[in-house]
């Protein structure tokens, strides 16, 4: 066994308008969420802390139960199975927690085995079937070891074995880099992905960090206070966020009042307006406020040779690998960050910043 599913096994996960509601909060947790998971589909939910991202891998896990609104699987034959007041132990569904939940008493082996133990397969077949996982993971070798002589990376893993073990319709994920260091965390990124579209399993996997969902996930979904602000691809949501939130979400961003001129969006600062390149604004809509989504690499530090530019102060110059990024305060106290080669000016040295060519986001105003 190579991998515990095969694609085609993999069944897709709905929600329905699903709501629920805490004593005592004004606002709900979720709000009226719409939400669907495709066979074999990695979908990372992000937000900040308090946006129903933990609340819906709950529901969906089976721990809440909703106010309003459904939880569905369809299976692979069509048939759509109600799950929203199953209990988790009859979803069948695979769970990674944020803090593993390995047993130090156990081998490795013992601990992927566990699940099976609880389902009451045999002993060598569950042995067995242990070691096939441990060798999908890449941790073939370490069936015999003890968890504390493993990595964080290894132990995540292990947890990652333990709940693909048991063939889950859907794997559910919380915060499951959290606790690696950042060296590990980029290598372990891949290696995630990596065993997950192997096991052609489908992924629900809840975050707060939007590197681990650009770096695992297919797609991208982003709450805020319990609503669904958006949900694409990586690239969509950095490309052509739907809200000033989800810009400033994703990625670092200087969202500023723009003007659209018929089907182009200017963008004045320190009385210098400059054509931003923008297109994505309605030419038919009456409203000619906007605003526009200024990126570092949309931007170019420029000398002063009479190119028109917003002139302003560097206030910090940053060493990042391969460029270097300036922070640069222009009038009206506006911050951008601008990527550079090092050329540029020094901290506290007034520069020029002018628009690189690249494509500019616009959101409604």
């Amino acid at each position: 066994m190579t991998s515990p599913l095969t694609r085609g096994e993999a069944g897709a996960l709905v929600l329905e308008q699903v709501t629920r509601r805490y004593e005592g909060n004004a606002e709900p947790a979720v709000d009226d969420l719409s939400l669907s998971v495709a066979p074999g589909e990695l979908l990372a939910l992000v937000g900040a802390s308090g946006s129903g991202k933990t609340t819906t891998l709950r529901i969906v896990a089976g721990y809440e139960v909703p106010d309003a609104g459904r939880v569905l699987l369809t299976e692979p034959g069509g048939a759509t199975r109600d799950l929203t007041r199953e209990p988790p132990q009859r979803r069948g569904f695979g769970m990674v927690f944020q803090h593993y939940a390995l047993f130090p008493h156990m081998r490795v082996e013992e601990n992927v085995a566990f699940g099976l133990e609880a389902r009451g397969v045999r002993k060598a077949e569950r042995l067995a079937r242990a070691r096939e996982t441990l060798d999908s993971v890449g941790l073939g070798g370490k069936a015999q070891r003890t968890v504390q002589a493993l990595s964080g990376g290894e132990q995540q893993r292990v947890a990652l074995a333990r709940a693909l073990v048991i063939e889950p319709r859907v794997l559910l994920l919380d915060e499951p880099l959290s606790n690696l260091d950042p060296t590990l965390r980029q290598s372990t990124r891949e290696e995630l992905r990596a065993t997950l579209r192997r096991s052609g399993v489908t992924a629900l996997f809840v975050t707060h960090d939007q590197e681990d969902a650009f770096a695992v996930a297919d797609r991208v979904a982003m709450l805020e206070k319990g609503r669904l602000l958006q949900v694409g691809t990586p690239e969509a949501l950095y490309d052509t966020p739907a809200t000033r939130a989800v810009a400033e979400f994703v990625g670092r961003a200087t969202v500023v009042p723009a003007e659209r001129a018929g089907d182009r969006v200017w963008v004045t600062i320190g009385g210098v307006a400059l054509n931003t390149g923008a297109r994505h604004a309605d030419a038919a809509s009456p409203d000619k406020q906007v605003l526009a989504v200024l990126r570092p690499e949309s931007l170019a530090l420029t000398s002063d040779d009479g190119t028109p530019a917003w002139r302003g102060e560097v206030t910090v110059r940053r060493f990042a690998g391969g460029h270097v990024v300036y922070r640069v305060r222009l009038a009206g106290g506006v911050e951008v960050e601008v990527l550079g080669d090092g050329s540029g000016a020094r901290e506290g040295e007034q520069a020029g910043v002018r628009l690189a060519g690249v494509p500019v986001a616009t959101v409604p105003g």
